[in-house]
């Protein structure tokens, strides 16, 4: 008996065996189907379903027009916001809109804006300096969307001053040697902190991290950075290899769950903060510190911020020296002083024994 095929039908197994059939148009609700395909039932449901042509209410556009609910929507909608990549898409627009909740700018004018209120936003963050400063941020986006739109002439974020924020910590070679005692080579956690240490990539750049990436001769990977798409390819670190050395080959991805699944970015640095923290190291040692750890060894290695961004992925020089300058104040401090000792005069230094005569 041939199977009957008729347009907008789906099924599924239900949790006893059994399947169900359901009408839908692509956008529209799912209708139910009893009995099986061709019966008097099914084909009388069927055809009420077919029939029922109506559409859905066109979505009422978000806000009113010139209030800023209206121009997230249209920042969503613009070029400037789909060229960016999509996790920073993914950032920018769940920021964005918890920022107009919390300040309950939604049905607010966008050109009331004063800066006043952008500085009285700023200051409820005071205690969270990055907060802060990504609040600003993302309102002078905004603001700046809003005059090529010619909603307003002026920015009023500007000139106003982003707050000093700290800087995550560089693990010392000590912390790293820390944690490779707790965790030995074979472990996942070891072999997910190999690729962290040694590649310099981001948590959301090594969760994705395949055994396919690896060339041929199994010393290079290649990493197409998720934040900036930059695309680079790393020369693997002897350790990086012995740790790889002890890890197996079992699924594509080279980190997976305990599902066969390959890790999220926010898995995998859950994953690093119960390892660091059962390593019983100190609060400041984070997952991203492991990439200026990298950065720092290699400027204390003596290579230079071409080198450094090379395997970082860093498009700014001024970012790498951010990242390296402690470490490039003590190799320069270090080559200072042994050039200053390689001038130096040296001191004869003369004794008064007592068989020296004092004359009278």
């Amino acid at each position: 008996m041939s199977r009957i095929q008729l347009p907008y039908i789906d099924h599924f197994k239900d949790r006893h065996g059994t399947v169900r059939y359901y009408f839908r148009r692509p956008g529209g609700k799912r209708s139910p189907l009893p009995g099986p395909p061709g019966s008097e039932a099914f084909m009388e449901a069927y055809r009420i379903a077919e029939a029922d042509k109506a559409v859905p209410a066109a979505c009422k556009e978000r806000g009113e027009p010139g209030t800023f609910d209206r121009l997230l929507a249209s920042y969503f909608e613009s070029v400037d916001f789909q060229a960016l990549k999509a996790p920073t898409k993914r950032a920018y627009r769940l920021a964005m809109e918890r920022l107009i909740r919390l300040e309950t700018l939604g049905h607010r004018r966008v050109a009331d804006l004063r800066r006043e209120h952008v500085k009285r936003i700023t200051a409820k963050r005071v205690d969270r300096p990055s907060a802060a400063n990504d609040a600003l941020k993302k309102l002078r986006i905004l603001i700046k969307f809003a005059i090529d739109l010619g909603w307003r002439r002026d920015d009023p974020t500007l000139h106003i001053k982003k707050l000093k924020e700290g800087e995550h910590h560089t693990w010392t070679d000590e912390e790293i040697a820390g944690f490779e005692a707790r965790w030995p080579l074979g472990s996942q956690q070891r072999t997910a902190f190999a690729l962290l240490l040694y590649t310099g990539q981001r948590v959301s750049d090594v969760a994705r991290m395949s055994w396919r990436d690896v060339n041929a001769a199994g010393q290079e990977i290649s990493v197409t950075q998720e934040k900036t798409g930059t695309k680079l390819w790393l020369t693997l670190h002897t350790d990086l290899l012995v740790a790889l050395s002890h890890w197996p080959i079992a699924h594509l991805a080279i980190l997976t769950t305990a599902y066969d699944k390959p890790f999220t970015a926010k898995g995998l640095g859950n994953k690093m903060a119960d390892a660091i923290a059962a390593a019983g190291l100190p609060e400041v040692c984070v997952t991203h510190g492991l990439r200026k750890a990298a950065a720092r060894r290699l400027a204390e290695a003596g290579c230079t911020a071409h080198e450094i961004a090379s395997v970082t992925g860093h498009r700014s020089l001024a970012e790498v020296e951010r990242y390296t300058k402690q470490a490039n104040q003590r190799r320069l401090s270090q080559a200072a002083n042994t050039k200053l000792s390689a001038r130096a005069v040296p001191t004869r230094i003369e004794r008064v024994g007592k068989s020296d005569e004092i004359s009278k």
